[in-house]
């Protein structure tokens, strides 16, 4: 019998194609008589639209069709509320908001006709912080809100009386910033319009059918004629879900033309046009009591969503309860505000709002253990909530690795001995610090559904082939769908083929979001893959003229036990199945929805099937004189239940790494009066290879009763805890508490000297 690659390195699926360059990304179809697009951003942050005159765009030659606000349909779309056209009308609320869109043969005639398109603005006051957005007058980015957003409030069990007991108790502002996604591919889509009146959208997406609502509700078309197909995708992170603006144009221009619209965003485009992450201001009071368990916690959070709200409500609201259930906690109380401004929409990113209160919250933790006198992970130790639990907010708590991780950080990164040596007096010193987080893995708030279908079928050569709407974006979830789909027929990965996602082809899923992937559809293909394997046997069973149970299905045959001459191939029973009187290709279709529930009123529910934990320790050295912070080194551990691939998880928390490194040491998207400053590569600060040290990594099988095998999330867990355990670092070597992000040099260097002057060395 081969062996399975279950829990064994396996490189992904779709590699060879991505490393030949075969891989067709959106930005590489070209199909026949194809047009370009370009936009029309608006400069002004907010601002009455005027008069917009076309005319010299309209009548440069090579130039197909102009199009403006007034020309969309006039419904409105958005993700949560319908604030919004496809493109501006009347006033604009953003600067690099849509106004105007051109279609022309080549992408620059595009440009020039997008140079040649005349607006004339009435500029109107704008809101770019959100305490004056909630200020009494505030001009209002939409009529009638008074500029909030959303609100939301929690309340459990009795937290004044637990600060009253508490022997301590911490209260800090957190600050952290909006972080551009920094996909390698920008936004891409190519739509047609196709003579029988049905649109077909090829982009670069992490769910076909939610972006199939979109383009259906904004275009007011019927579903059942609007088809998605996602190209070969670059990263989203987040970004790429269904808040993007690329996919939404092209999909109208296409609908107003009888050839197709191709729509690449460059990477100003892509920095204007992408939802960069929401940023936060917390305000986290927490007590201890004597032995370090919390007893009390109160928070308050003013989110900002920019101009249009989007995801961001769903972001917040994570960001203001996910963590409490991490922890043995009774007492919890909880304000958290939306906020409209006139700065661009925020949205999505990975880690989807845990990274925000993660950065307060084991900050908080640290100085409380330091003022106790005690480890910080111990502290966690002594809160972490165990298996079976469940949480403050009703969930339940199927596994958890998160003592396993704490004690596999303490090891890795010989916690006790670099935590307890002499800080030295030199220029440049060095400190550590850890931080914990946890993550779900599905979660039930589209609608009364987290599930997943896949269809399953045999070929007549004995390989097999899932269709599913679920994205791989690179994170390499077809690979793990593959590879439960050979484990339980016995066949080589290689054998399995994962259909790109078809709005057309496969059944209603959800897509990449909320971890999901591999717990939902990965049931979903395991159940596939049984039943299929079951119709091989009973095929089987009647051709040897044997009972089932006498049958094993091994290396893609199924034989007698024990009796090796008795057997057929997949290939044999696959060919039986159809070429008999009834017969038909083998196939099966498969549903798992997630056995959860939806969240009531008062934000109680066990939403998600699985949760993951993970624990980060990093060591910093901070240079004195010139403030500047340098990762030395950093551990992960990951609770991802049973590891499917290891390589592929080291790869994915690797990678959220050093998305919280540059979070927290490097990225800050700069504006003056609502523009960009810094809308490229060159001057927006991501971290560089010479930025982050050799990544190391663990993995905790907490093996999940839910999961397929075992197995849950595995690829947003690991960037919550990122920030946290640098600024404690920070902290550590140097005695100066920096709570908001970036860390940069002159905050360093600004805390350093206060401290000077306070009379602390």
């Amino acid at each position: 019998m081969s062996e399975s690659s279950i829990g064994r390195d396996t490189p992904q699926v779709g590699a060879r194609e991505k490393l030949t360059g075969r891989a067709l990304y959106a930005g590489d179809l070209k199909p026949a008589g194809m047009l370009h697009a370009r936009v029309l951003r608006s400069p002004y942050a907010h601002a009455r639209i005027v008069r917009i005159d076309t005319s010299r765009a309209r009548a440069l030659a090579g130039v197909r069709l102009v199009v403006t606000g007034a020309d969309t349909p006039v419904k409105l779309t958005g993700v949560h509320r319908k604030e919004h056209r496809i493109l501006a009308v009347d006033r604009v609320r953003h600067v690099g908001e849509e106004v105007a869109a051109v279609v022309a043969i080549s992408e620059d005639i595009a440009r020039d006709a997008i140079d040649l398109i005349e607006v004339e603005y009435e500029e109107l006051p704008a809101l770019f912080d959100p305490d004056a957005a909630l200020a009494e007058g505030a001009v209002e980015v939409h009529a009638g809100t008074r500029n909030l957003a959303y609100e939301m409030n929690i309340a459990y069990g009795d937290v004044e009386g637990g600060f009253a007991r508490a022997a301590a108790i911490h209260e800090a502002i957190y600050d952290s910033p909006s972080q551009y996604p920094g996909y390698l591919e920008p936004m891409a889509t190519v739509a047609a319009m196709g003579g029988d009146g049905r649109l077909t959208v090829w982009t670069s997406t992490q769910s076909v059918f939610l972006a199939r609502a979109r383009y259906a509700e904004a275009l007011e078309m019927p579903v059942s004629k609007v088809r998605v197909i996602q190209a070969v995708t670059g990263g989203g992170f987040g970004g790429k879900i269904v808040e993007e603006t690329n996919s939404l144009i092209c999909a109208f221009l296409a609908s107003r033309l009888d050839r197709p619209v191709r729509f690449v965003n460059n990477r100003l485009d892509d920095f204007l046009g992408a939802r960069a992450s929401v940023p936060e201001r917390v305000r986290l009071k927490l007590g201890v009591d004597a032995d370090g368990r919390i007893v009390a916690k109160e928070v308050e959070i003013i989110a900002e969503c920019g101009a249009y709200q989007g995801l961001t409500a769903h972001v917040m609201y994570v960001t203001a309860m996910r963590s409490d259930n991490m922890h043995r906690i009774q007492n919890v109380r909880t304000r958290a505000r939306l906020v409209y401004t006139h700065n661009p929409p925020r949205g999505a990113f990975r880690g989807f709002g845990g990274q925000q209160m993660g950065f307060a919250l084991n900050c908080a933790l640290d100085d409380l253990a330091a003022r106790l006198g005690r480890d910080p992970l111990d502290l966690h130790r002594i809160n972490a909530i165990g298996q079976g639990e469940t949480s403050v907010h009703g969930w339940k708590i199927g596994s958890t690795g998160m003592l396993q991780c704490l004690e596999q950080v303490r090891s890795a990164v010989d916690w006790d001995a670099r935590r307890s040596r002499a800080k030295g007096g030199g220029v440049k010193r060095r400190g550590i610090g850890m931080a914990a987080a946890m993550h779900v893995s599905g979660n039930r708030t589209i609608g009364n559904w987290d599930g997943s279908t896949v269809h399953l079928r045999i070929s007549e050569d004995g390989r097999a082939t899932l269709l599913t709407a679920e994205c791989d974006m690179g994170q390499g979830a077809y690979t793990v769908l593959a590879q439960l789909c050979a484990h339980e027929l016995s066949i080589p990965v290689e054998h399995v083929t994962v259909a790109q996602p078809d709005t057309d082809a496969a059944a209603f899923a959800i897509g990449s979001l909320a971890s999901r992937v591999t717990i939902v559809a990965g049931n979903a293909v395991v159940r596939a893959a049984r039943e299929a394997r079951d119709k091989l046997v009973a095929l089987a069973a009647e051709k040897l003229e044997a009972a089932p149970a006498d049958l094993e299905a091994v290396d893609g045959v199924v034989r007698l036990k024990g009796v090796p001459g008795h057997k057929l191939t997949y290939a044999e029973l696959a060919r039986m199945h159809i070429f008999r009187n009834g017969g038909e290709g083998l196939q099966v279709k498969t549903t798992w929805d997630a056995p959860t529930v939806q969240a009531d009123a008062k934000y109680f529910g066990n939403v998600a099937p699985a949760h993951s934990f993970a624990v980060q320790a990093t060591e910093v050295e901070v240079d004195t004189e010139t403030g500047q912070v340098t990762v030395i080194d950093t551990f992960v551990s990951d609770d991802c239940g049973k590891a499917l691939n290891p390589m592929a998880i080291h790869g994915q928390t690797a990678g959220a790494v050093v998305q919280a490194i540059g979070w927290t040491l490097h990225e800050s998207l700069q504006y003056e009066n609502g523009r960009l400053m810094n809308g490229n590569f060159a001057d927006y600060t991501m971290p560089l290879a010479r930025a982050v040290p050799m990544i190391r990594t663990g993995i905790v099988e907490s093996m999940d009763p839910t999961g397929p095998l075992g197995a849950k999330g595995a690829s947003e867990t690991a960037i919550v805890p990122g920030a946290a355990a640098i600024a404690n670092a920070v902290y550590d070597a140097i005695g100066v508490r920096i709570t908001a992000l970036p860390i940069t040099p002159e905050k360093i260097l600004a805390a350093l000297a206060m401290k000077r002057e306070a009379g602390h060395a």
